[in-house]
């Protein structure tokens, strides 16, 4: 649970510990008011400012001594993470699966993996979240499924032109003999995106088509027999009361007819003269019209049932295309996780994500931190850029990990204080950075192997949570060892040590969420306020809230009000009437009228 005691005096502060009397001066023209971007948000809708807490599953708890974490697990601490002061929890993947690349190799879309437990440990799971007022959403993998699956297997053995073999992209092969691949389309692990197929004679067969690991072959979303597999398994579900789906690769189910080369990314970032709108296997105008199906779907149940879009489009105005009013609920922001810490560069994507969303009625959803990117402690506190979907090995020049959790709380902040819905990424709420010096021998990624250890790949993201400081596994797993080592310096960030800290990262997430909650911050608005010429200074107003992020290594002043929230000890300091506020520092002010 949340740490019962009171804060820390010039620490983390609440509007009942704060003196009224804490009035400082207005720094000349800074924090006049700017433009108001976005208006409040009408109707009730929950997913509209909700803030939906990420589980992955295999890294939350173990209770069975395996060593990988399980859906009994989760359904023992979820009072911890209803305490926390969310509205939903998210699950990654625990279907059957061959857990080539964590269980997005899906083998059966219908049932529980036996490392995570059975059916009916997922049925406890949501009786449990309901009586704790939480809504489960899962993750749901479209665009690929494993080699395993029956279906895919069946396909291999009907042969080509085979009525099996049109639920996924067969294609002959180029050149003499087929043996070059049917185009130059790259995976995004990694190599080729196509592997060749053996026949029943032993010859050289067909090429099937996997944007992601080999053990990964695409759907052919051509086929109508795809489109109802996939209402089959939506209706499943949610006659088993999940509140919706977060749809893992939304962008890339349609490709181009006829499959054309393609010259730029193989995750379709825009370069030079390849714009993203013109990758022929991502954000395909074709692709709308399954959610808008899927949407009707939802619709037939109680409960306003959700789906969240992971379309990694570009640039964010694009990622609206998924949630007009008859398709998706939510997209991931993944330009405003990617932006860092630059106060002009976050205006810049905040002022774009806000006009984009709002112009065809969607709330925009922040996030900072998944499974698959480093966790923003780690990315805050480099010198370097971390690529996306990629982390930081021993031998990469090592994060400054006080530096990050100090820019990270402070970010963390500043973005629960946006209107919209937002998503956690489990450990975030206790400081968690990656395991940064994780050894080659111990990673699991797909990432790692395809590009033979060029990229470390996300293993350092996805550590078993510290919950006591003692034991082998920091009370994950009664097993001696985890499915993923711990740093040996996690001890101190376990929950049950910040549980008791008025100033542990725990307690400000405790804190923030509740007032963020109490204020409505998450169906507010947005108006910007004038910064003067203080450099790295971002600030907006949300209902009578100033939210103010300082990004630069000097203290600034602060406007008058009083104060919320700040992002860690001694982050305000007063001086003859006047509030500053300290270098990478974030805060919630209440303003009073004279300084509207």
């Amino acid at each position: 649970m949340c740490p019962p005691t009171p804060p820390a005096p010039g620490s983390v502060l609440s509007a009942a510990d704060t003196p009224a009397t804490r009035q400082p001066q207005q720094n000349g023209q800074a924090f006049a008011p700017g433009p108001l971007v976005h208006e409040s948000t009408t109707g009730g809708s929950w997913w509209r400012s909700a803030v939906i807490y990420q589980i992955y599953p295999r890294s939350f708890r173990d209770l069975r001594g395996t060593g990988t974490g399980n859906l009994a697990g989760i359904t023992a601490e979820l009072h911890q993470i209803a305490e926390l002061g969310v509205d939903a929890i998210w699950l990654s993947p625990f279907y059957p699966s061959p857990q080539r690349d964590a269980g997005y190799d899906v083998a059966d879309y219908t049932d529980v993996d036996p490392l995570f437990g059975t059916l009916r440990d997922f049925d406890a799971l949501i009786d449990r979240a309901a009586t704790l007022g939480l809504r489960v959403i899962i993750d749901l993998v479209p665009n690929h499924c494993s080699e395993q699956h029956a279906a895919f297997q069946a396909a291999l053995e009907a042969g080509p032109g085979s009525a099996e073999r049109e639920l996924f992209v067969f294609r002959d092969g180029r050149g003499t003999g087929g043996d070059e691949p049917p185009n130059n389309w790259q995976s995004h692990f990694g190599g080729p995106a196509w592997t060749r197929t053996t026949d029943a004679d032993g010859s050289p067969g067909q090429w099937y088509l996997h944007l992601f690991d080999s053990s990964q072959p695409d759907f052919n979303w051509d086929s109508p027999a795809v489109h109802a597999e996939f209402e089959r398994v939506l209706c499943f579900w949610l006659d088993r009361g999940v509140a919706g789906f977060r749809v893992d690769v939304a962008h890339a189910l349609v490709k181009e007819p006829g499959l054309p080369d393609w010259g730029g990314t193989a995750d379709g970032s825009p370069v030079p003269g390849f714009p993203f709108d013109a990758a022929p296997m991502f954000g395909r105008p074709g692709v709308h019209a399954i959610y808008r199906r899927w949407r009707d779907i939802l619709a037939e149940y109680d409960g306003d049932r959700i789906l969240c879009a992971e379309a990694n489009a570009h640039p964010v105005d694009a990622v609206a295309d998924w949630v007009r009013p008859d398709e998706m609920h939510q997209a991931f922001n993944f330009p405003y996780l990617n932006t860092g810490w630059d106060a002009p560069a976050l205006r810049a994507v905040i002022d774009r994500s806000l006009a984009a969303f709002d112009a065809v009625g969607a709330p925009s959803t922040w996030v900072l931190s998944n499974h698959d990117v480093s966790r923003h402690v780690t990315r805050l506190g480099s010198s370097a850029p971390v690529r996306f979907g990629d982390g930081l090995g021993p031998r990469d020049p090592q994060p400054d990990h006080a530096v990050g959790l100090r820019r990270a709380r402070a970010a963390t902040l500043f973005m629960l204080g946006l209107p919209g819905g937002a998503y956690l990424y489990q450990g975030e709420e206790l400081g968690l950075p990656d395991h940064t010096r994780l050894e080659d021998g111990y990673r699991q990624d797909p990432n790692f192997f395809r590009t033979g250890g060029e990229r470390v790949g996300r293993d350092g993201c996805r550590i078993p949570l510290p919950w006591t400081p003692g034991g082998r596994t920091l009370g994950f797993s009664p097993a001696q060892t985890s499915w993923l080592p711990q740093p040996d310096d996690w001890a101190q960030l376990a929950r049950s040590v910040q549980r008791g800290d008025a100033g542990s990262t725990l307690s400000l997430y405790c804190r923030m969420l509740a007032a963020r909650r109490r204020l409505g911050l998450g169906s507010g608005t947005l108006q910007w306020l004038s910064t003067g010429h203080a450099p790295g200074v971002i600030a907006f107003e949300n209902r009578g809230i100033a939210v103010v992020l300082n990004t630069s290594s000097a203290s600034v002043d602060l406007p008058a009000g009083e104060v919320l929230l700040a992002s860690g000890t001694g982050d305000i300091q007063h001086d003859a009437g006047i509030s500053r506020l300290g270098p990478e520092a974030a805060v919630w002010l209440r303003r009073t009228p004279s300084s509207t």
